[in-house]
């Protein structure tokens, strides 16, 4: 291993630092090299995943890994929110892959919750202002040709697979967010549930739930925004310099979808979301529709870590249909 991150980084020093860390998906370590600290995150699986049948031969840490550094370049092109600058995803001998990116001292969001707020708003009206930019162009006699800028996006999706978890999602571009949601991520997780446990009463509060889901969009106009997609609190930190977001699963989505995990499995400081609601008020509706995302993260849940998901996730499809 150390051989293969001394060619591949082109580095005479390697050495490990700190304690290595291990998550539920993968493992990581932080090494000193010629060009200063980075991070290399590491995952042994190949494309089939025996263990979760459901997520078929699709899943490999490649996939995974690739997907990840796609979510962190397009962040950071925004210019508006830190993350750990991506390197590179190399395949290992044996099987799976590393992620190799900058090393961050982090530490737990705290001090900064209301400043991460601010950016993650900010985040979320970038490609809606890019729009505005380009119809005040368009106006203009004489604009300027595009060339590198910032592209307005008008679908929902992301040009390539992303990986919440370890279940792949697919993100093909889609004109319409409640057909993009409920066919991409519900329908998605509710098929791995059909194919694992042969859930009936998923299935049957599932029938009568999808019919009543474009209701909750009634009247709304729905910009496709960039999310980080899985922003719950084990996912952003601070240091010196500010905060920091990290372990994205991105996609152009509706914001208020970032927000649900947000307020999930421990959340995030009041402070944050106060700072958040500044500069995007909630709309009409804000509350059920937040339940239906949180509904998507329990299934996720369920498809991860079992039958402990499964109550939250029936309860919540019976509190949408009251």
């Amino acid at each position: 291993m150390e051989q293969l991150l001394r060619a591949e980084l082109r580095t005479r020093t390697l050495r490990a630092f700190g304690s290595s860390g291990a998550g539920c998906i993968s493992e990581g370590r932080s090494y000193d090299t010629d060009s200063g600290p980075v991070f290399v995150k590491v995952n042994r699986r190949t494309q089939v995943n025996p263990s979760r049948p459901g997520v078929g031969a699709a899943f490999g840490a490649r996939q995974m890994f690739e997907g990840e550094m796609a979510s962190l370049e397009a962040l950071q092109s925004t210019g508006l929110v830190r993350v750990p600058r991506p390197v590179k995803v190399i395949d290992l001998p044996g099987g799976g892959a590393a992620f190799l990116m900058e090393h961050l001292n982090m530490r737990s969001l705290s001090s900064q919750a209301s400043k991460l707020g601010e950016q993650m708003a900010d985040l979320h009206l970038y490609n809606q202002k890019l729009g505005e930019k380009l119809k005040e162009e368009e106006r203009t006699v004489g604009r300027r040709a595009g060339g590198a800028e910032p592209q307005y996006v008008t679908k929902f999706g992301f040009h390539t697979v992303t990986c919440c978890g370890i279940i792949p999602q697919v993100n093909e571009w889609q004109d319409d967010w409640p057909t993009f949601f409920t066919r991409h991520r519900l329908q998605a997780q509710l098929d791995l549930i059909e194919k694992d446990y042969a859930d009936r009463e998923a299935r049957e509060l599932w029938a009568q739930l999808q019919v009543k889901i474009p209701n909750l969009f009634c009247g709304l106009e729905i910009i496709p925004a960039l999310l980080h997609g899985d922003l719950w609190s084990g996912n952003v930190a601070e240091d010196d310099m500010g905060p920091i977001i990290y372990d994205p699963a991105s996609f152009y989505g509706h914001s208020e979808f970032e927000l649900a995990i947000a307020l999930m499995f421990g959340g995030f400081p009041r402070s944050f979301f106060t700072a958040y609601h500044r500069k995007i008020p909630k709309a009409p509706g804000f509350d059920r529709r937040l339940q239906l995302y949180q509904l998507f993260n329990y299934l996720n849940h369920w498809n991860h870590f079992g039958l402990g998901y499964r109550s939250p996730s029936l309860g919540t499809m019976r509190k949408l249909l009251k």
